[in-house]
């Protein structure tokens, strides 16, 4: 069964991401055609990166290296849920993905967005990222706004609106992520 990962992009205290991929996971979790599991960027505490190689070239020293590229390994697409810290995703996020490369390689990935215009910049720099490690980034995306999808900038309450591009997202990540399966067999 394809597995697609929801990683949570923001460490933040008090970060809206956690609310925001959680219900992802809740909506994901009631479809049949993958498998999904939330992997928070918290539970993988990784330091600024310090490996010695490119990790283009796949020679992870580091413990925590190691359980990141095992972690991502073990999925066939993803759904980022990222915040827009100034007009970019969170640093967080991007220093999780520099860790690693043919990890990422071949899979399919879509985001969901939150920011003051709904995160769509961060998604921007994510789609220019992903390029260049070989991911095919899905067209549909979710893009919350502060000031619509929470109420006092903090309290998660999407509209259905949000719900049915949710929806379009995770079709086309699974579709992806299982079309692109042959790539990563080779």
């Amino acid at each position: 069964m394809t597995r697609i990962g929801i990683i949570l992009g923001s460490t933040r205290p008090g970060r809206n991401g956690e609310a925001v991929a959680r219900w992802v996971l809740e909506v994901a979790k009631q479809r049949s055609d993958a498998e999904f599991e939330l992997v928070d960027l918290l539970d993988h505490q990784l330091p600024h990166l310090d490996e010695a190689y490119p990790p283009a070239m796949g020679q992870y020293t580091q413990p925590h290296t190691l359980r990141w590229a095992n972690t991502i390994a073990s999925f066939d697409g993803f759904v980022m849920v990222t915040p827009e810290y100034n007009h970019s995703t969170s640093g967080a996020l991007k220093n999780a993905i520099d860790f690693l490369y043919a990890e990422w390689n071949n899979k399919a990935v879509g985001f969901v967005s939150y920011g003051s215009a709904g995160g769509t910049r961060a998604v921007e720099h994510l789609r220019l990222i992903a390029g260049e490690l070989q991911m095919a980034d899905v067209r549909a995306q979710v893009a919350l706004s502060l000031f619509t999808d929470f109420e006092n900038f903090s309290v998660f309450k999407p509209s259905q609106f949000q719900q049915d591009a949710l929806t379009t997202t995770l079709d086309q990540v699974v579709a992806w992520s299982t079309a692109l399966a042959p790539l990563r067999t080779r």
